[in-house]
């Protein structure tokens, strides 16, 4: 293992979008226990500082890849097609006039249960999402497109925290 290998050549997982979750939990588990700075005690402060890069190195390989969003970004990434949230790239329309009736929808709720729609909505376009990029990415090795569902991906994300943000407001 090297610091500047890629998430997936340092958790020894392979570099595709599905993920068996399992595997990435274990193999994090037993890279931290390899390289946690207490078992580097006894050989000085330079083993240890050297154990705490691994292990931060591994937590942000780990953290990166155990969000589906965040795995995806990375592969594009790896593969030369970066995605940038605040480019001028233009989301499709209809995806578009989707987030401004969701807005409204969470606007004029009146109650938890009109929000919990809402949240479900959100959560089977967020699969059915997440499911265009496994395709874009694994199948299709499309990272073009891959990056442009990304995108929509960080907006539904964020229009779910807002959605979350709301019902725990009803629940104070």
């Amino acid at each position: 293992m090297k610091l500047d290998d890629d998430d997936f050549s340092l958790l020894g997982l392979p570099k595709r979008f599905a993920l068996d979750r399992t595997a990435l939990d274990e193999r994090w588990r037993a890279l931290q226990a390899e390289v946690h700075p207490d078992r580097f005690v006894a050989d000085g402060g330079t083993a240890q500082r050297m154990a705490m890069q691994w292990a931060a190195r591994l937590n942000e390989a780990y953290s990166r890849l155990k969000d589906p969003l965040r795995r995806a970004a990375y592969l594009c990434e790896l593969a030369g097609q970066a995605v940038d949230p605040g480019s001028r790239t233009a989301l499709p329309g209809a995806f578009l006039v989707q987030q401004l009736q969701w807005r409204e929808q969470l606007e004029d709720a009146a109650e938890p249960g009109e929000i919990e729609v809402l949240a479900d909505m959100v959560a089977a376009e967020e699969k059915r999402l997440l499911a265009d990029v496994a395709l874009a990415i694994d199948e299709r090795a499309d990272f073009q497109a891959a990056a442009a569902l990304v995108r929509s991906g960080m907006f539904i994300a964020k229009f779910r925290e807002d959605v979350n943000h709301r019902l725990e407001a009803f629940e104070a």
